[in-house]
């Protein structure tokens, strides 16, 4: 079968379509999926563009990609699946150390020896080819009306984490969050910006991208408010964004910082109001060291008692209610989520795939989606 594999380059990884073992059932707990498509995110730009892969042990290559979706093809006995079901599948699998109870408990994204495998990501083979096999404990269904926007799933688990994580830490008083700030817009961004708007929240999006930017427009027809950033110096907080929410004049409930670009997760603290929450849900490379008024953001952190998460993977519960959420966000906003999925790709190109040409979300199809409903 046909797979996208990665191999260490001087610069940029080496990616090849390379032919690859089909899998098979190895107990009966197993599946096989067809592979139908699966989205590459920054994650996967950051194996690709910066060189930056954990192979499985003892290899030397690795399939890559971890936003799958498929259609079960063969069912293990005892797996619960059946063969046409439409599916996704976990990311993380958990670590041998039997001291770690959150992997024990199934709660893997919260691991804490770091000892992890993530498909596609470090130390195991993903899902970027055209048959995968897999546990079905860690395989998730989807909805055969979900399918056009199926793919999105994992992402917006990460998502749907951060949301659950700030209602638990909110009850230690009466939360009624009005309004957000997003920074970003990309995938992330973007879907976090549309959470938003479907719990009732006024949302204001900062990010790079152009004001006539399909990014732009996709928030302000839900009603958002977009804004793009300045520019910044190396080292200096991003220009502009202070500016721009004393223009508002009003504090934010909640800030996802989805950039990645580190100073705006320090800035944002004094924008957040009293017993507000920032979350924290990407991460570029390579940014260096910062200057931070550390005495401010101690004095913002336990004067207004606001709160700081991080979130980077997700449980089996936070899937289940990506797929709720995303049903959500289509009925609000019919037609949003596709536009999303901006670049469609054959597995052919993906070996020459310039990232920065991506307009906001690349979807590699192993079958074109005009053929999916015949296979459930």
């Amino acid at each position: 079968m046909k797979a996208i594999t990665i191999s260490s380059g001087k610069e940029r990884a080496n990616v090849a379509l390379a032919d690859v073992p089909k899998p098979v059932l190895t107990s009966a707990e197993d599946v096989v999926i067809r592979v139908l498509c699966v989205g590459l995110d920054g994650t996967d730009r950051e194996i690709i563009v910066d060189n930056f892969a954990r192979f499985p042990e003892g290899k030397s290559d690795m399939i890559i990609g971890h936003e799958l979706l498929g259609i079960v093809a063969e069912a293990g006995a005892e797996s619960g699946l059946s063969r046409g079901d439409a599916v996704t599948a976990l990311v993380r699998r958990p670590c041998g150390d039997e001291s770690c109870v959150n992997c024990r408990s199934g709660q893997q994204d919260f691991c804490r020896t770091g000892l992890y495998l993530e498909r596609g990501i470090q130390g195991a083979d993903g899902f970027l080819c055209e048959y995968v096999a897999e546990n079905a404990k860690y395989v998730v269904k989807v909805p055969a009306e979900c399918l056009p926007y199926g793919v999105l799933v994992e992402p917006q688990s990460i998502v749907e984490k951060v949301w659950n994580e700030a209602q638990i830490i909110q009850q230690r008083m009466l939360w009624q969050p009005r309004t957000a700030l997003v920074t970003g817009s990309g995938p992330l961004g973007l879907l976090a910006a549309l959470t938003c708007r479907t719990l009732g929240m006024d949302v204001y999006v900062w990010s790079k991208s152009p004001e006539g930017s399909l990014n732009a427009d996709m928030i302000r027809s839900i009603g958002g408010h977009y804004r793009q950033a300045g520019e910044s110096a190396p080292g200096e907080f991003a220009s502009g964004l202070t500016e721009y929410a004393q223009q508002l004049g009003t504090g934010f409930d909640m800030i996802w910082e989805c950039s990645g670009y580190a100073p705006l997760g320090f800035e944002v603290i004094p924008l957040l109001a009293h017993n507000g929450i920032v979350a924290l849900l990407g991460v570029t490379p390579g940014q260096g060291r910062l200057n931070v008024p550390s005495d401010m953001i101690y004095r913002e952190m336990v004067a207004k008692n606001k709160c700081i998460i991080g979130s980077v993977n997700a449980s089996r519960q936070d899937f289940a209610t990506a797929i709720q959420r995303l049903c959500t966000i289509e009925q609000q906003y019919p037609g949003m989520l596709g536009k999303l999925q901006t670049n469609r790709l054959t597995p052919r190109q993906v070996p020459e795939i310039d990232f920065s040409r991506i307009s906001i979300k690349a979807v590699v199809d192993f079958v074109s989606p005009a053929e999916w409903a015949s296979l459930l």
